[in-house]
């Protein structure tokens, strides 16, 4: 499958907000980018998370956040999963806990995530939500009630702010 470009990366924003889209626990890599559609992108994006939400890959739009349960992005090592979520308009995603290999992935593709405890307990679809990055903040629009989470360490949300990971390595040697 060709992956994603950089276009599907957007520009760092520290407040974001959006409307959002409750995922299960343990939501793998399979579920957002199916197996049989890896060699070829449109299928890929036509089929993203229809296990989790069957209408997902028709009524997702720009600007839209998951939040979701325990282990979000766990099983295969794809690293296409975030390209796929932000090439759908995914601007951000709060769960209860990611798998490593995702999480790392998605701050290299400049995917803001934050670990919130307890945040499926607060939030219900199509709830609107705003998330604080810096502050690892997020705030129910619909109740005002806001949580705190794990904070992003700074080399992290350096790579946030960059643009990605790739990018910030070519600003940092474009200065040497």
């Amino acid at each position: 499958m060709a992956i994603v470009g950089k276009d599907a990366i957007k520009e760092y924003k520290e407040i974001i907000r959006g409307k959002l889209w409750i995922f299960p626990d343990n939501v793998d890599t399979d579920a957002i980018s199916p197996g049989q559609y890896l060699d070829d992108l449109q299928a890929t994006l036509e089929h993203t998370c229809e296990t989790i939400h069957k209408n997902f890959p028709s009524k997702v739009k720009d600007g839209d956040v998951i939040v979701g349960g325990r282990n979000f992005g766990c099983g295969s090592s794809r690293e296409t999963g975030p390209a796929i979520l932000q090439a759908k308009g995914i601007v951000a995603i709060v769960a209860e806990s990611f798998a490593r290999i995702f999480y790392r992935s998605s701050f290299a593709r400049a995917l803001p995530i934050l670990e919130v405890k307890n945040v499926l307990d607060e939030f219900t679809q199509g709830d609107q939500i705003e998330i604080n990055v810096p502050k690892a903040e997020v705030k129910n629009l619909r109740t005002n009630k806001i949580l705190k989470g794990k904070q992003i360490h700074p080399i992290l949300l350096n790579i946030l702010k960059n643009g990605g990971l790739e990018e910030m390595l070519l600003k940092e040697l474009k200065n040497k």
